[in-house]
């Protein structure tokens, strides 16, 4: 990288770090490049980005952001993870970690929060931004659903009462 890619990097990661609210740092030793090809795959389909980082620069984008607290942790050969949903990225990560042992879950931050590893495990058996909002709508509708319900039933029954007045009508008439 020359000087003006550097600056680049760092420019973008100071972007990223201003715009999410989740970090999750890695170490990714001895990962191939098929591991971390099906690592990416699996981040995008969470809504999360993965990226490969030099720790210099990382530090130089961390500094001064919400962030900061995470700098103990870009030592030796580490990764970066971020999402807008934190619970996305924190899954992601976790999962991918039981099923490759070379892939190590360092820590991560949430806003200003520094999580160690056992705090993101924690946020990633939450249940995800959309599942929350769907539960949330459910529980609004229910409601509703049952007032329909309810008010709906007189209705039926009157109109049972009076159908069954009528065929007691027809056959008595008959």
């Amino acid at each position: 990288m020359d000087r003006i890619e550097k600056r680049e990097f760092v420019a973008e990661l100071s972007t990223v770090f201003a715009e999410t609210s989740m970090v999750v740092v890695t170490r990714n030793d001895g990962m191939t490049v098929a591991d971390v090809t099906e690592l990416r795959r699996k981040m995008r389909a969470a809504g999360a980005s993965f990226k490969v980082a030099k720790n210099r620069l990382a530090l130089l984008a961390l500094d001064g952001t919400r962030f900061d607290g995470l700098k103990p942790l870009m030592k030796g050969p580490t990764a970066i993870s971020w999402s807008q949903d934190p619970v996305a990225v924190a899954k992601a990560a976790v999962e991918f970690a039981k099923t490759n042992d070379k892939f190590v879950l360092l820590g991560g931050s949430l806003g200003t929060q520094v999580l160690d590893v056992s705090g993101v495990k924690a946020l990633a058996e939450l249940p995800s931004l959309d599942s929350l909002r769907a539960k949330l709508l459910g529980m609004l509708n229910t409601p509703a659903t049952r007032i329909a319900g309810v008010l709906q039933a007189p209705a039926g029954q009157l109109a049972r009462v009076f159908a069954a007045y009528a065929d007691a009508n027809k056959s008595s008439a008959a």
